[in-house]
């Protein structure tokens, strides 16, 4: 379901970039429309998107590899997300925004581990444990997030040309996970995947503008990479099979975003 409404969506965006292009060079259209709309202090709107979401993991390099395979892989999904949009004019050429949203995302990681059994014994610096058979089940676990993301951007624009103009943004996200998991007692040996609730990040994005009658239509691309270790350690009775093959693992999306104000 998720991805038939990404694909939908990502088709509109594209449809109201050919409807918006074919407004802009309309030789019977020429005249500039809400002329005043970008002179206001404040205003509003809201956006509607689809994404990609992965992680980018480092391994642990005893049981995150085996010699030079990676045992922990990653594979991504498509979804979809909404949220709101509060804009602040700071000068002619750049905005303050601030676009508080939901986003669903769903992914894959797969644990190839098994041959951690050869560190059983433990090291001088990791523990015996005692090992497992993995079972198909235990070897995957797909994650679902909720995540409240609070990105504050900063908005470049170009001069406006008839009824478009280009854009640039770029800014800092505060994500909260709410299906983290990071409160339960149990772990990957219970088949339950833990991460952080509270997370930071950076976001770039690009687009154009294009103005009608009514409101103003911008399709963009965004990208949101997180800057902290989502990673949240298994217990200390549990082997080294899942999250103890990861030093790190972060969050990374691709959306295409269409924002209507």
């Amino acid at each position: 379901m998720n991805k038939i409404l990404s694909k939908a969506l990502i088709l509109a965006t594209f449809g109201a970039t050919f409807f918006a292009q074919a407004q802009l060079f309309s030789t019977n259209n020429r005249m500039d429309k809400l002329e005043g709309f970008d002179q206001q202090k404040f205003s509003w709107g809201f956006y509607l998107n689809g994404n990609m979401y992965d992680y980018k993991i480092v391994l642990h390099p005893r049981y995150g590899m085996d010699v030079n395979h990676n045992l922990v892989t990653s594979k991504p999904s498509y979804s979809f997300g909404a949220g709101l949009i509060g804009k602040m004019r700071i000068s002619d050429d750049v905005d303050l925004r601030l676009e508080p949203g939901l986003q669903f995302a769903e992914r894959e990681l797969t644990f190839n581990t098994q041959s951690n059994d050869q560190y059983q014994f433990g090291t001088l610096t990791n523990p015996a444990f005692t090992p497992i058979t993995l079972k198909d089940e235990d070897k995957t676990r797909v994650i679902k997030s909720t995540l409240l993301d609070i990105p504050v951007l900063v908005e470049y624009h170009g001069l406006r040309w008839y009824n478009s103009r280009p854009y640039v943004a770029g800014g800092f996200n505060y994500i909260v996970n709410l299906q983290s998991n990071s409160g339960s007692p149990e772990d990957n040996m219970q088949s339950t995947y833990r991460s952080t609730t509270h997370n930071f990040a950076w976001s770039a994005e690009m687009g154009i503008q294009f103005y009608f009658n009514r409101f103003k239509l911008t399709p963009g691309i965004r990208g949101t990479f997180f800057l902290n270790n989502e990673k949240v350690a298994d217990n200390p009775t549990t082997p080294p099979y899942w999250a103890s093959a990861m030093s790190t693992i972060q969050s990374r999306a691709i959306m295409f975003v269409l924002k209507f104000e």
